[in-house]
């Protein structure tokens, strides 16, 4: 077999074989195979397209292309929830928390943040003594004691896409839905859960920027999960406006607390509440989504999601008590207040460059190995569809030095857009797609 031939043959159009595609990635993961050549099967992908079972066909080499992890021996029906990114999304640590009350098991591996979208890991890491590099004997440790482990991606896991995603991100190939699809799903199929909830986002803060592309993504990888047998659902939501108030990850985990209280923003509490609600369907803790949801948010009020928040925590060397007390968090010393210069209503906001200013602050990393500051970040105190008055507070940017303030603040401003008409409020939940179409 000869990478030419296929190279040939996709430039044509034509549908590759299961055989042909994990030549193609057995070359990419030992070096065989040049970048020129893997870069120029990317283009023809993204140019030709892919049908679904050399989707299905380039998932499974990629996930198989390293270490896989096994969870058989964990007990439960064990569920991974992924989100495909966005601005102020800490859903991981309010969603799997209420669901592993209701005892559905959660052992996920998690991403740092790049760019304007925050990850977990870092947000997590902003509570004192918290580890998030785990053994795998350590990991199975904590999940058995408490139901629940959020670690960070570890040893050889998917080096396949490690490789792809690198030269897709340099070579304008990034916006190819098969790639996307099979990048997300291998890194799932490969961390062993037995069923997958996806969190596909949509909007000006997400990268799929139409609802049209979100839904085609959503359908692309229930299929993925369906092909291998791991039941999968897809709930596409909106992230034209940032997800709750907080954005920067102490502040985020703050709201964490919040919600975990039942005194978060509404959008994010409804989010997370059928986000675990979902996951709890997917692992058979109730018989309808109605009744899941019943049991989430009785979850919610009564505690018992903060308890298992907690229970992991400190099961992780963290320091549980911040989260019992949040105004023991260290905070950012520089605080900057940005001022409506209009009266009327907040017509749209644009949540990348939310995120973009909070990365400014210091919130986020543009390169993998930037150093971040846990402490900086943005409160949001109006959003789409709030009524404001000149002088009033929009947001407050936290951070170390003033000199971040005075390049992030146009950029915050040019977020908001402020009109005569309140705009109609859009719906958080846009999609739920639980079998391919």
């Amino acid at each position: 077999m000869r990478m030419y031939e296929i190279l040939a043959k996709k430039r044509e159009g034509e549908e590759l074989t299961k055989e042909e595609i994990q030549f193609f990635i057995s070359g990419v993961t030992d070096g065989s195979i040049p970048d020129y050549q893997i870069t120029a099967l990317l283009m023809a992908i993204c140019i030709r397209g892919m049908t679904r079972r050399e989707t299905s066909a380039l998932t499974m080499a990629m996930e198989h292309s390293g270490d896989t992890v096994d969870l058989s021996s964990l007990p439960g029906i064990k569920v991974d929830k992924h989100s495909t990114g966005g601005v102020g999304d800490k859903t991981t640590l309010i969603a799997a928390p209420i669901a592993a009350a209701l005892g559905v098991t959660v052992a996920k591996m998690s991403g740092r943040g790049l760019g304007h979208t925050g990850g977990t890991v870092d947000k997590m890491e902003s509570i004192p003594g918290l580890r998030t590099a785990l053994s795998r004997e350590e990991f199975f440790d904590v999940v058995r004691k408490t139901g629940l482990s959020v670690v960070g991606q570890s040893g050889n896991l998917d080096p396949a896409d490690k490789k792809l995603y690198a030269l897709r991100d340099v070579t304008a190939t990034v916006e190819s839905i098969p790639l996307i699809a099979s990048s997300i799903m291998s890194k799932k199929l490969a961390a062993g859960a037995d069923k997958i909830l996806l969190d596909v986002k949509t909007g000006s803060g997400a990268f799929m920027k139409t609802q049209q592309d979100a839904e085609m993504l959503a359908r692309e990888m229930v299929e993925i999960g369906r092909s291998v047998g791991r039941e999968t659902i897809a709930l596409v939501t909106d992230m034209d406006v940032p997800l709750g108030n907080a954005i920067g990850n102490t502040l985020e985990i703050l709201e964490v607390c919040q919600t975990l209280r039942g005194h978060g923003p509404q959008d994010l509490t409804v989010l997370c509440l059928e986000l675990a609600s979902n996951m709890a369907l997917l692992a058979g803790a109730g018989d309808t989504i109605e009744s899941c949801r019943a049991a989430a948010r009785k979850a919610l009020e009564s505690g018992a999601a903060l308890q298992k928040l907690c229970d992991m925590v400190s099961a992780q060397g963290g320091d549980a008590s911040y989260l019992q007390h949040p105004e023991t968090f260290s905070r950012a010393p520089v605080k900057h207040e940005l001022f409506s210069d209009r009266d009327g209503y907040i017509t749209h906001m644009n949540a990348e460059a939310c995120g973009e200013a909070a990365m400014i602050l210091g919130a986020g990393r543009i390169k993998k190995e930037d150093l971040i500051d846990h402490s900086a970040g943005i409160w949001l105190l109006r959003k789409t569809g709030d009524a404001v008055r000149a002088g009033e507070v929009l947001a407050v940017m936290e951070t170390a030095e003033e000199r971040f303030v005075a390049e992030a603040e146009p950029l915050l401003r040019s977020a908001y857009q402020i009109g005569s008409q309140q705009p109609e409020r859009r719906p958080l939940i846009l999609k739920r797609i639980a079998k391919s179409e």
